[in-house]
């Protein structure tokens, strides 16, 4: 009886496995059968580095929108990378059992918040902010920046975090046997053998911030047009998506799945990217 129960969780399990496996496939085949058309029907140099988005014209340049994906993404994982990762190292190592469950219950809260209340919470409190302090109309590239890198942080830290703890005790122990201070213990030792998880939950920050929607549109500007500086407004391709998609027609529909492709790639090389430089140093090590 127990061995025809085991069977049938196994075939259970390797149907829930194939099902992820063959979305995901699906998902690829949607992308790239209607975007690869309409990039070659375009051009592939017009669409990836055209810089004017007219669909009235049949001008299909997504080039500022990718340099504002980069951008917005690029400054959000610096700005809340760090604070991820030292939140991460204070409650593995320094953080007191009494004040350890309110913090963890609060992170966990924040990564179940919808992004749309980001949104307005981003539109109330850091547009004016930046309105009141650097002027303009603060819907801006440094807004989209500053409160991306606050949705990523749950993401970050609930992942270093277990990678961080994750790490035998014996190392630490044993750097400190050698005379090395708590802190360089945790930082020398403690996080280089954790480096794995770490990249994994950049990784995923990443993933959060490149493919954010609701909350950017809502605080970014909305401009189609190249960035000129941090207090101006922008359009990422996942903004440009969500914009237009529901009015589309024919080419222009078209030319908007071509972009959900060029953004799909871009998270696969992002993804293969770290993958490959985690595993290089892994050998090295």
């Amino acid at each position: 009886m127990n061995h025809i129960k085991e069977k049938g969780m196994k075939i259970i399990f390797m149907i829930a496995a194939c099902t992820s496996v063959l979305a995901v496939f699906l998902i690829c085949i949607f992308l790239f059968a209607n975007g690869i058309p309409t990039i070659g029907k375009i051009g592939p140099l017009k669409f990836l580095l055209g810089q004017e988005w007219k669909p009235s014209n049949d001008k299909f340049g997504i080039f500022p929108m990718i340099i504002a994906s980069i951008y917005v993404t690029g400054g959000a994982v610096l700005l809340g990378v760090p604070i991820a990762l030292l939140t991460s190292v204070f409650m593995a190592r320094y953080c007191p059992k009494k004040i350890y469950g309110p913090l963890k219950s609060g992170i966990e809260l924040m990564a179940g918040v919808p992004s749309i209340v980001y949104g307005f919470f981003g539109l109330v409190l850091i547009v004016p902010l930046i309105r009141d302090i650097f002027g303009g109309t603060g819907t801006s590239m440094l807004a989209a920046i500053i409160l991306l890198g606050m949705m990523i942080l749950p993401t970050i830290i609930g992942v270093t975090e277990s990678a961080i703890r994750s790490v035998p005790e014996s190392y630490y122990e044993g750097s400190l046997a050698l005379g090395a201070t708590k802190e360089r213990s945790i930082f020398a030792v403690m996080l280089p053998a954790a480096k794995s998880g770490i990249l994994a939950g950049v990784v995923l920050g990443i993933g959060r911030a490149i493919g954010e929607t609701m909350a950017v549109v809502m605080i970014a500007g909305n401009q189609p047009r190249m960035p000129k500086g941090l207090l101006k407004g922008v359009r990422t391709m996942t903004m440009n998506i969500v914009t237009e998609m529901g009015y589309a027609s024919g080419l222009h529909r078209e030319a908007l799945i071509a972009t959900a492709v060029v953004l799909f790639v871009f998270i696969l090389i992002i993804n293969l990217s770290l993958s490959l430089l985690n595993r290089r140093a892994e050998h090295a090590d």
